[in-house]
């Protein structure tokens, strides 16, 4: 069986690449893309997805958390992005709890891009559920 990929959006390359060690060593194909190319045009999220294929996107939101907060829901309203899971990070759960709500396609809110134990197992169990499309 294949390996499932796994895209990590932030806005460190630092972590990023933390993220993509704990993730490969964890037995995923990991791709990766920043918030920043994304609401600056230079990174085409919907080709970026279809080329990829992600099972999971670790998304990281970072203040400006309303900023950021809405080009996550830009991202997250693709078409391409119905059938995808979230695994989020933030330094500020409860702000971003709040502007979330209950969403079926957010499998689990992580307080820090670096509590790499718990994004692990979230990533896990996001491969698991059943997909929600």
């Amino acid at each position: 069986m294949a390996a499932e990929t796994i895209a990590v959006i932030n806005t460190s390359p630092d972590t990023v690449e933390l993220l993509r060690r704990i993730l490969q060593q964890a037995g995923f194909l990991v791709v990766s893309g920043y918030t920043f190319d994304i609401r600056e045009g230079r990174l085409d999220i919907t080709a970026f997805v279809e080329q990829h294929r992600p099972r999971v996107i670790v998304y990281d939101i970072a203040p400006p958390y309303e900023e950021n907060w809405r080009l996550f829901n830009h991202v997250r309203a693709l078409e391409v992005m119905r059938p995808l899971r979230f695994v989020i990070t933030s330094v500020n759960v409860a702000h971003v709890e709040r502007l979330l709500g209950r969403d079926e396609h957010v499998y689990e809110v992580v307080e820090r891009p670096l509590d790499l134990d718990r994004i692990v197992t979230a990533v896990k169990e996001a491969v698991r559920a059943r997909p929600t499309r």
